[in-house]
């Protein structure tokens, strides 16, 4: 790899590189192998970022019917289950056309709305297109104009992918063979983000046109627990608050209803749309600034100030008996944030809340 690090956050973190691109390399090795007879111990692959990778190839088999190999999964410096698994795939010779499979581990698409069709092995377009190509250079450089026919398969898949999102989204009995770069970004957000438009995918094509989004367990709960919300169509978006309303938008949606506790969803109030705290924070200040326009007093402002959490802000600002107009102006200022976000291509319901567990109570709805 050309650039094998990235700067994250201050710190210079190592890219890996996606099951796509182990299922393409292992391909293009196992069909030189079977063409050639000779095993292989390295095999190149351009990836679709454009980066080049030479990756050690494992467990090399050469049989009169078939040639199988491995490449180890390395994710970087960014957390996966797959870090480490071999991902193998076994090639044989097939009639004029590229035949593709998904064997042991490999997961198997069960609804509508995901890049494959039902019934389909859960192996993702750009992995398919990765290995499709990476065997007809194979073919080309030797002179071979008939098919192959590949299975892809990761021993032990089934076992990871239950510490995935894949049985929730109906991919059963294994893993998913993913990448649209070929290459892993550390600490990478958009494995997060194709996670939601993937739910958000699923429920569409289910026939759900309005969609549940809770930042986290503690807002699924209150909407399940406290607000009786339908949890048939719900996505849990995290910290991705506008880009999951953006894709809600995008994928047709009518309406949508944010849980979120009042940590989280304060700082749309100053147009924070990612509440992960590396995007900003902002707060204290935003309450700040909507109890000052409510009349706060300087004793009750200089309280705020000095609060480590927003539940103590709530309960100094209840206290003054300033919680009802602070959070009405601080209402207004999220609804400002999102309208400008969806452009009103989207209804969007807002249910915010303070405390945990049994403390949990509504602050304000929009």
């Amino acid at each position: 790899m050309n650039d094998p690090t990235r700067l994250v956050g201050g710190r210079l973190l190592r890219r890996g590189y996606t099951t796509g691109s182990c299922a393409a390399a292992a391909a293009k090795a196992a069909a030189q192998m079977l063409l050639t007879g000779a095993p292989v111990r390295s095999v190149t692959l351009k990836t679709p970022k454009g980066i080049v990778l030479t990756l050690d190839v494992a467990h090399p088999e050469i049989t009169p019917d078939y040639a199988l190999c491995a490449i180890q999964k390395d994710s970087g410096d960014d957390p996966d289950v797959t870090n480490g698994c071999l991902v193998y795939a076994r090639v044989a010779l097939a009639p004029r056309c590229f035949v593709l499979e998904g064997g042991e581990g490999i997961g198997r698409v069960t609804k509508p709305g995901l890049d494959q069709p039902v019934g389909m092995s859960a192996i993702n377009t750009v992995p398919r297109r990765m290995m499709e190509e990476a065997c007809r250079e194979v073919c080309a450089a030797h002179g071979y104009t008939g098919g192959l026919s590949v299975v892809v398969s990761i021993p032990g898949g089934a076992e990871l992918a239950a510490r995935t999102f894949n049985p929730r989204m109906g991919i059963v009995g294994g893993l998913s063979i993913l990448g649209t770069t070929g290459i892993v970004e550390p600490m990478s957000e958009a494995a997060v983000a194709d996670t939601f438009r993937a739910e958000l995918g699923l429920l569409y094509a289910a026939g759900h046109r309005n969609v549940v989004l809770t930042i986290g367990n503690y807002g699924e709960a209150f909407a399940r627990d406290r607000l009786g919300l339908d949890m048939a169509s719900t996505v849990m978006c995290s910290n991705f608050i506008g880009e999951t309303l953006s894709a809600a938008a995008e994928k047709g949606f009518t309406s949508a209803t944010l849980v979120g506790h009042i940590g989280k969803l304060v700082k749309l109030g100053i147009g924070i749309t990612n509440t992960h705290s590396a995007h900003g924070d902002g707060r204290m200040e935003t309450l700040l600034a909507c109890a000052l326009e409510a009349g706060a007093d300087r004793e009750t402002l200089l309280g705020i100030q000095g609060c480590v959490s927003t539940d103590a802000a709530v309960k100094l600002l209840e206290d003054a008996g300033l919680l009802g107009q602070t959070m009405a102006l601080l209402a207004e200022r999220v609804a400002d944030t999102i309208g400008r976000h969806v452009a009103g291509s989207l209804a969007v319901r807002v249910v915010c809340f303070c405390g945990l567990g049994d403390a949990m109570k509504e602050v304000f709805s929009i």
